[in-house]
């Protein structure tokens, strides 16, 4: 979107339009998902397969553009669960459909603590060392969870 339109999507508004869009994909690939309450910490979205018998909890990060990063914090580091994914949106700059992130809420926790530490350790451009705060970021350069729907393992068993 231009810079100067009024009408540019704020950040709370990119992350509303990510929930929706992740609840809007989940059911189409027919999933009962349900966004949470605002004040429901940790999960934006509850999502089970057809019948009900397996559910996940859905942690949502949106981007506007299409940056592979996504910002979080701290306690990203250690809110991990089996049940637990993150999907990062990127909603490309409003120019072509989203793109999904599907990631393990373990990975994107060991990552994020990995990189930070790297981070902390590399020095700033002018020398100083870095220093700590709560930001922290999720990077997928390499797009090896675009799409990987399949890893929330909601897919119903045939036995």
């Amino acid at each position: 979107m231009d810079k100067n339109n009024t009408n540019e999507l704020s950040a709370v508004l990119s992350g509303v339009a990510g929930e929706y869009f992740v609840a809007g994909e989940l059911s189409r690939r027919g999933f009962l998902a349900s966004i949470t309450l605002r004040n429901t910490k940790g999960v934006d979205i509850q999502c089970s397969n057809g019948d009900a018998s397996k559910s996940v909890s859905i942690q949502v990060k949106t981007n506007k553009g299409s940056s592979r990063k996504w910002v979080m914090n701290r306690k990203a580091e250690d809110y991990y669960a089996d049940n637990l994914f993150y999907i990062f949106v990127n909603l490309n700059d409003n120019k072509k459909s989203p793109d999904y992130f599907v990631v393990p809420s373990k990975v994107a926790a060991e990552y994020t603590k990995k990189n930070h530490i790297e981070w902390l350790g590399r020095p700033r451009r002018d020398g100083n060392p870095h220093k700590d705060n709560d930001m922290r970021k999720f990077v997928d350069l390499e797009e090896r969870y675009l799409n990987r729907w399949e890893l929330l393992g909601l897919d119903i068993q045939i036995i």
